[in-house]
């Protein structure tokens, strides 16, 4: 821990958090890594303090579509990995870059504060066995994850069965000789009452609004795989995508899914082909939002009641980071407003990573966020001509790197960019800075 005024506190060891820790190891730039586990992977490990996995879950992208280029996954990795594959992966890639040296283990951020204007340094003060200690650093670098806390949802009524939220499911048997509600229907909540259907006496699906379904393999590939060779117009590519949709998915809403009231791509589709099948062979039921509960008894919108044991809310995550004030972060509405989704348009020595998400992104794409970071923190050093232009860049008012898309008004899209548009604006800054730096 010498020199700690001129290394950075890197906060998290899972993909976002390994992938910033190496690019800072390639630019030379010392820092301090933080994990709250006793090891990497962040949530991929269901073991981890914070992990809001579940033992069925696998990637909803490929892994051709979601791997590090430079660190490609194993040709024994399943086409859509389990957590424990990606739990290994994240592993091994740690192991190859010599990456754990580099970090405290059952460290826990506790308070980062800022000594003055940028550049004037932070104290970081945390938790660990030997207990709370502090000390002063160049900056702050946050990589602790989008998931790890849960978007309670309230309910009119009480309920007198169990009630969970899905970060609190990790086995199948959990919904043992249970009659099932499963509100929320994203990725997670399709998955899980998959897992109910299979396991309890019955399972429930309620939606607010509907969705885009998505299969995972079209053609016999990975449906994430295909396409994007050629750029095409949204007009477009909403209306081949459609009618693929249409062949392969056929309508939800003869199943008793609600029909989207928004546009392809506003919004994260439901990669996931099972329900559907489900649905179609009348093993599970899809209501609406919930009007009441009463004991056991919900009351949804549209008259009609079920009885239930359990009600597992598969509502999402909000943004968390406890150990910072929120104001430092230029937080407005449901996340904070930062250039590229990384950068404080005021400081140079506060960067969040990993709070992005777009279709298709995969790890790259986030691995390229945190290059541009780091080139541009070497920049800085180097008072380089590029590093100048993006502080001001940054400094003069942005808009997110939505691409011209309207998305859906929800937490969960409050940081979610345009892969073209994001991907292109991050390399090119890159590009910039390599050649300047």
């Amino acid at each position: 821990m010498k020199n700690t005024k001129k290394r950075y506190a890197l906060i998290g060891a899972g993909p976002m958090g390994l992938a910033m820790a190496k690019v800072l190891k390639e630019q030379g730039i010392p820092f301090q890594g933080f994990e709250v586990h006793s090891d990497v992977g962040g949530l991929w490990d269901i073991d981890g303090r914070k992990s809001t996995m579940y033992e069925t879950a696998h990637l909803i992208s490929s892994k051709k579509m979601t791997e590090f280029t430079d660190f490609p996954m194993k040709e024994r990795v399943a086409e859509y990995p389990s957590h424990r594959e990606m739990k290994a992966y994240f592993s091994e890639f740690a192991d190859y870059y010599d990456l754990r040296k580099e970090y405290l283990f059952n460290a826990e951020v506790l308070k980062t504060t800022p000594l003055g204007q940028s550049g004037e340094g932070w104290q970081v003060t945390w938790q660990d066995d030997e207990g709370e200690k502090s000390e002063k650093f160049a900056g702050i670098l946050i990589a602790n994850g989008t998931l790890s806390e849960p978007n309670l949802p309230e309910f009119p009524g009480s309920f007198e069965g169990e009630m969970i939220h899905s970060c609190e499911y990790r086995y199948p048997e959990q919904f043992k000789g249970k009659r099932v509600l499963v509100v929320g229907a994203g990725n997670s909540g399709c998955d899980i009452a998959v897992d109910a259907i299979h396991h309890g006496l019955s399972c429930d699906l309620s939606m607010r609004r509907g969705y885009y379904f998505v299969p995972k393999y079209v053609f016999g590939k990975p449906a994430d795989t295909l396409g994007g060779m050629i750029k095409l117009p949204m007009w477009l590519k909403r209306r081949i995508d459609g009618m693929i949709l249409r062949w392969f998915v056929g309508n939800p809403q003869k199943y008793g899914f609600p029909k989207p009231d928004y546009q392809l791509y506003e919004s994260h589709p439901i990669v996931n082909s099972l329900v559907l099948y489900h649905a179609g062979h009348g093993d599970i039921q899809i209501h609406p939002d919930i009007e009441r509960i009463d004991g056991k008894s919900v009351y949804f919108k549209n008259g009609s009641v079920g009885e239930y044991d359990m009600i597992l809310a598969a509502t999402g995550y909000k943004l968390h980071y406890p150990f910072i004030d929120q104001e430092l972060l230029n937080w407005q509405g449901n996340a904070p407003h930062l250039y590229l989704n990384a950068l404080h348009p005021e400081r140079d020595d506060l960067f969040v990573l990993g709070m992005v998400e777009a279709s298709g992104l995969g790890w790259q794409g986030r691995h390229e966020q945190a290059e541009m970071v780091a080139r541009y923190i070497k920049g800085l050093m180097l008072d380089a001509p590029a590093a100048k232009e993006l502080k001001a860049e940054k400094s003069k008012g942005f808009l997110r790197a939505t691409g011209g898309m309207n998305y859906i008004d929800l937490p969960r899209m409050a940081y979610y960019v345009d892969k073209a548009t994001y991907l292109k604006s991050v390399k090119n800054w890159i590009q910039r800075l390599k050649e300047t730096g």
